[in-house]
């Protein structure tokens, strides 16, 4: 800090002494909500293709976790590793419209 302080002057100093003591007030409380992302950053599965069972198993790990859905019969697998990348799936499962989400 005192080579930099050196280099700086004696002139650049109370600058830089006036950045850092406001830095605190700078910095975001703590419930404020802040956006990383913009709006529909992460996109949706909107028409999900799904593979039979002994196909899934060429690429599936049998370990994988999925969110199973049973509506009527009608029975989906949804892989969590893949929703953790799209984190929604919107889906019609027994004639039903549903939002699978994670």
């Amino acid at each position: 800090m005192r080579r930099l302080i050196r280099t700086m002057g004696a002139g650049l100093l109370p600058a830089l002494l006036s950045v850092l003591m406001a830095a605190p007030a700078l910095a975001a409380p703590e419930d404020e909500i802040r956006t990383l992302l913009p709006k529909d950053g992460i996109p949706s599965i909107d028409d999900p293709k799904f593979a039979a069972t002994k196909e899934a198993d060429k690429f599936m790990q049998p370990d994988e976790m999925v969110i199973g859905v049973d509506i009527g019969g009608d029975r989906r697998a949804y892989s969590v590793p893949l929703l953790s990348s799209h984190e929604i799936v919107n889906d019609v499962v027994g004639g039903r419209k549903i939002a699978v989400t994670w």
